[in-house]
């Protein structure tokens, strides 16, 4: 069996070696073996993937209780496909929110900043323009 080092655990995962110790003191993975002579972790070839797993779905915005989830179901196989399916499927669909709010948001700071530009240049016509669009998006921003 193959065994790491936290920081050679850190660098292949991504995750700090304070984000390793958490997870491990909230039973995300582990407990994780140590070695003999100095006490300090040694990870094993599943722990490791278990953690470059638990990375990418921190990456992607999944909180802890359903990192644990995704773990629970993960090691239960093919039976957990759907429960699995519909976890990720819940995550994609609460980014598309936020894409579609951080679009509007950006919608607003650009026409925004069209109308201040036209009052810049003293353009009325492009400020009336600008103040149309800016109007237009305020109620989809609240």
């Amino acid at each position: 069996m193959t065994s790491f080092t936290i920081q050679q655990v850190a660098r292949r995962s991504g995750l700090s070696e304070p984000t390793l110790r958490y997870y491990e003191d909230v039973g995300l993975v582990g407990p994780i073996g140590r070695d003999t002579s100095s006490g300090h972790r040694r990870y094993g070839d599943a722990d490791v993937d278990a953690l470059e797993a638990l990375a990418c779905l921190r990456a992607a915005g999944v909180g802890i209780d359903d990192m644990r989830t995704y773990l629970a179901n993960r090691s239960r196989g093919r039976e957990a496909a759907g429960e699995q399916r519909d976890l990720l499927l819940r995550h994609a669909e609460r980014i598309e929110a936020e894409i579609v709010a951080q679009r509007v948001r950006l919608a607003y700071l650009r026409a925004k900043a069209a109308l201040w530009d036209a009052r810049d240049r003293g353009d009325a016509a492009a400020e009336a323009e600008a103040t149309e669009r800016v109007v237009g998006v305020i109620g989809d921003l609240r």
